[in-house]
């Protein structure tokens, strides 16, 4: 028996809101909820430099302790800055309102989940709660075949164990 203990790490990171970028990226490995590693492209930037993708991935993030799992983020290494791409955003059907000097992202379902005000350089940044998560795992032994057994059967009774074990109708049951 294992017993898998998801432990929660919550770090505030800032993400910019992008309309020119084309994929989710981040920076940072331990922003991963999970990442897939054997993922490699290159990305072209603003500037016309290009960076390597090591990975991709899922961050969890959490605005007004609305939590949402942004999937297929590039894993970036040498990334300064978290992006999240506006045209992917509304890809997932998500709708994007840009007024008065606010971004808001609506959900069909659950409707407002991110609101953030542009920054003095005409900027959208949001402040999220990144939960990456660190897993460990717990292994159990027994050594009392009785109670092998009567978790093998379902959880049979020590009564039925018994019956089982008299008729000979189980072999190698002691």
């Amino acid at each position: 028996m294992a017993y898998v203990e998801e432990k929660k790490i919550s770090l505030v990171e800032v993400w910019f809101l992008d309309s020119g970028c084309n994929n989710y990226m981040c920076g940072k490995k331990e922003l991963f909820s999970d990442l897939y590693e054997n993922f490699g492209e290159t990305v072209k930037l603003g500037n016309n430099s290009s960076m390597t993708v090591m990975g991709k991935g899922n961050v969890r993030i959490s605005v007004n302790e609305n939590t949402q799992v942004i999937t297929g983020v590039f894993y970036v290494p040498d990334l300064k800055s978290n992006l999240l791409s506006i045209g992917q955003l509304q890809e997932k059907g998500l709708a994007i309102l840009i007024q008065h000097g606010k971004c808001k992202v609506y959900h069909l379902d659950q409707g407002l989940i991110i609101e953030t005000t542009m920054s003095s350089n005409r900027m959208f940044i949001l402040l999220a709660h990144c939960q990456a998560r660190e897993q460990t795992c717990y292994n159990t032994m027994t050594e009392d075949s009785a109670r092998v057994w009567h978790r093998r059967y379902g959880h049979l009774s020590y009564d039925g164990l018994k019956t089982l074990q008299q008729k000979n109708m189980v072999h190698g049951l002691p």
